[in-house]
């Protein structure tokens, strides 16, 4: 349970586009641990509350998020307010994010909801004496920030993890410019902003990678030989998660007469066609759909678990993992994981040391991982190890919570230089 903090903690307020959500434990858990070092977080997600299934720690921040609707008296009376205190600042914000957008027609659209709910946000967040703004994501959470930035000079940052980078970066240099500082979640995220827009932009942009509460991912008890080898993917049903090649991978070990255990845990828009494929190729007993769990029964699949797979893939429209999280739990409950070799999840996963890496798309690939995993039980003990070693050393939440809450700090209080 969440701890209130005390009156005079540092106020923080996180925007996001959807809060909480069940694949974005990320969010939810680095709140609790800024949360824990005394940090007051008030929480302004884009959409009202939905019927997602959540995780039970989310109930106390759930409580007290402030859900706002587009259409209702508290944003129209915000909207009034900046014209009146502030016309120039209004509708600067109005202009930056119309011309921002305006070469893509989703963006544009959304933002021509975002701008006013960012006005409402901007007024109740100085009302609560919001000191700093962070949002997760690159793109319309990233929008609200830079409009509450511009109505009332609060400092804010972003936090860029994948698709808010790799699809459609409309407005991203400006949203890069006016913020304090920008944090993306690996290497090769930082490398290509740097790419795009220039050593200045790197120099803005701190890697704080996603991290992992090691209290709750162990070092699992060892497993005895069992039959059938069990592995597990821990990922949402959606295209570039590469459920499908798993799918196809477990097909061609059962037809070698090496049948494979594989759990599904998560759910989403691929489902009907992973459970297509799995009919079709009649690995009804050997592929089981979990949908979504909580945080504790994730530990417990992970638990029962030979390896962990994520297969996943780059989409046609360019849509990929930036370093999946449930890659890091994996590891620390020290269980082998088999990956696909792209973004930044080679930072994490090296290949043959802390796991295996195959290429993306590559069934035949997957199939020779978890053999080669099944067949070298020491060895894949082995690169477990290393592999809760490698998280403890950069992906362990407290310390990344308590860099991001650094710079935070530093946003609205920089230290006094000597001089």
């Amino acid at each position: 349970m969440t701890t209130p903090a005390p009156t005079d903690a540092p106020r923080v307020a996180y925007v996001m586009s959807a809060f909480p959500t069940v694949t974005e434990t990320f969010i939810l858990f680095e709140i609790l641990e800024l949360e824990r070092t005394g940090v007051h977080v008030e929480i302004f997600p884009l959409r009202p509350r939905g019927e997602e299934t959540s995780h039970p720690e989310a109930g106390p921040l759930v409580a007290r998020t402030r859900y706002a609707k587009l259409a209702s008296l508290p944003t129209l009376a915000a909207q009034v307010h900046w014209l009146r205190r502030d016309p120039g600042a209004y509708l600067g914000a109005w202009w930056r994010a119309l011309r921002g957008n305006a070469r893509s027609r989703p963006f544009l659209v959304r933002a021509i909801a975002v701008v006013p709910l960012a006005a409402r946000f901007a007024r109740e967040m100085q009302a609560l004496g919001v000191q700093h703004v962070h949002a997760h994501w690159a793109t319309h959470p990233a929008l609200a920030a830079n409009v509450v930035h511009h109505l009332t000079g609060l400092p804010y940052s972003f936090t860029a993890h994948a698709h808010d980078i790799y699809i459609d970066r409309s407005m991203l240099e400006e949203k890069i410019r006016d913020a304090s500082f920008v944090v993306t979640i690996s290497d090769f995220n930082r490398r290509m902003l740097e790419d795009l827009y220039g050593s200045w932009a790197a120099d803005k942009t701190s890697v704080i990678r996603c991290g992992v509460d090691l209290s709750a991912f162990t070092p699992r008890p060892a497993r005895e030989p069992h039959e059938p080898f069990t592995v597990s993917c821990i990922a949402g049903l959606r295209e570039k998660k590469g459920q499908l090649h798993l799918v196809e991978a477990v097909g061609m070990l059962r037809a070698e007469g090496r049948p494979v255990r594989c759990l599904l845990v998560g759910d989403g828009e691929m489902r009907g066609a992973i459970e297509a494929r799995v009919a079709e190729l009649g690995l009804g007993d050997d592929v089981v759909l979990m949908g979504h769990r909580s945080r504790d029964e994730v530990s417990a699949t992970l638990r029962d678990s030979d390896a962990m797979v994520l297969p996943s893939v780059t989409t046609g429209d360019g849509d990929m993992e930036g370093i999946p999280v449930a890659l890091m739990e994996a590891l620390a409950s020290e269980v082998p994981v088999v990956a696909s070799s792209l973004s930044g999840i080679p930072e994490l996963v090296r290949d043959g040391e802390t796991g295996l890496l195959v290429a993306e798309g590559d069934a035949a690939g997957i199939a020779a991982a978890i053999r080669r995993l099944r067949d070298d039980p020491e060895g894949a003990a082995r690169m477990a190890a290393a592999g809760r070693e490698r998280v403890l050393d950069a992906y362990e939440l407290a310390r990344n919570t308590g860099e991001l809450r650094r710079m935070i700090t530093w946003s609205y209080n920089p230290p006094v230089t000597g001089g």
